[in-house]
């Protein structure tokens, strides 16, 4: 080896440079879209109250 030889990798195995890094992504909004009431109203079925009526509570005897 008469003339000095440096070793190198070849180029096709070089780590690429690194670029510069995206921008972190955006937050959503956090009011979000208002919407409007249904045009025929809401559904109200006869029996809904009687769903959340509280049954009268049973007191302890003592």
């Amino acid at each position: 080896m008469g003339e000095e030889e440096t070793c190198t990798t070849p180029k096709k195995h070089r780590i690429p440079v690194l670029s510069v890094c995206p921008p972190p992504p955006k937050k959503k909004p956090v009011g979000g879209k208002k919407r409007d009431p249904p045009k025929n109203g809401y559904f109200q079925p006869p029996d809904l109250d009687s769903l959340f009526t509280m049954p009268p509570r049973r007191e302890a005897y003592a």
